[in-house]
């Protein structure tokens, strides 16, 4: 089974790799990524005991450049190609809004050079929740749903969603795509909300920092454990039906009630150190999303395994503070 990762390095990509690994005995995964190497990559994953017929190598492929992706798709030509590449930022996108493109070419360049090579293979796109933007009317979203993308990121991701749609009935191609709302990991970025509470806990615990700054505690968001929709993702590239599913909890819960639980974990009352800062908040980003996930429960059986504060508590652990 030869398996293409594109940003290989990120949360998605860590747990996807560690669960090939466990379901296959046989395999051989490239993954992208422009500040890593395979070597480096193993140490992170506390991978050692490879077999034989068990390859992970990491290359630093431009996958901008139109005929670098061709080459290699033509040379390597993949059974699996997941596209978790790209920018994962919103805020990011709206200060650089030529990041739209850049979601767009990266798969634009895959999916053309598999045409090329006359590869059908499975291919899963990581889109997002990000793509319901605007549609302020809901408060819990399925498949059906309107978007109304409000970033150039969630821009970039629904146009790619549409193609697959598209491509899927052109092709009769097991292509697909996987709405995913927020889901974290001890892999996440501190950049993010959810590792931005948990290390700015750490630190007050640790008398290195006295405030945490958030833009509302009053929002609901559905969050869930990498780990569990990553299963997700692999399970619907092997079996999927139809082109689109929601992976999500289907639990919503405000951010003050997440920041309560990570604090607690410290021993601290939230309380004393929160400060909110409206200004820190997105223009007309939505006050609730939910995901609805019941379509991939009935086709695939699939539903997350980890309560919000089972995963908490399991990234606290897991996180190296140093």
């Amino acid at each position: 089974m030869k398996i293409l990762i594109t940003g290989i390095s990120g949360q998605d990509g860590i747990f996807l790799t560690k669960l090939i690994k466990e379901e296959y005995s046989n395999f051989n995964i490239i993954g992208t990524s422009r500040n890593l190497n395979s070597n480096q990559f193993l140490k992170k994953l506390k991978i050692n005991d490879l077999k034989e017929n068990q390859l992970i190598n990491i290359i630093n492929l431009d996958l901008e450049s139109e005929q670098e992706v061709s080459k290699f798709l033509s040379d390597f030509s993949p059974n699996m190609v997941f596209n978790l590449a790209g920018p994962s930022s919103v805020n990011e996108s709206i200060k650089n809004p030529e990041l739209e493109y850049v979601i767009t070419k990266i798969f634009d360049n895959l999916i053309q050079g598999l045409l090329e090579s006359k590869n059908l293979c499975n291919f899963y796109q990581s889109s997002t929740s990000e793509m319901y933007g605007l549609n302020n009317k809901l408060k819990i979203y399925d498949e059906t749903c309107k978007f109304v993308p409000n970033s150039p990121y969630a821009s970039g991701k629904l146009s790619n969603h549409k193609k697959i749609s598209s491509l899927r009935n052109k092709y009769d191609w097991n292509i697909y795509s996987g709405i995913m709302f927020n889901h974290e990991s001890e892999y996440r970025k501190n950049e993010f909300l959810f590792m931005k509470v948990i290390t700015t806990a750490y630190k007050i615990k640790n008398k290195n920092e006295t405030t945490l700054k958030l833009g509302s505690l009053e929002y609901f968001r559905d969050w869930s454990y990498a780990k569990d929709i990553v299963e997700g993702i692999l399970l619907l590239t092997q079996e999927g039906v139809e082109f689109d599913y929601v992976l999500g909890s289907g639990v919503g819960t405000s951010i003050e009630n997440l920041v309560d639980i990570i604090f607690n974990l410290f021993d601290l009352d939230y309380k004393n150190y929160v400060e909110v800062e409206n200004s820190i908040l997105r223009i007309n980003d939505p006050k609730v999303i939910i995901s609805n996930p019941n379509k991939i429960y009935k086709e695939l059986g699939w539903k997350t395994k980890h309560t919000l504060e089972n995963f908490i508590e399991k990234v606290v652990k897991n996180l190296d503070f140093n």
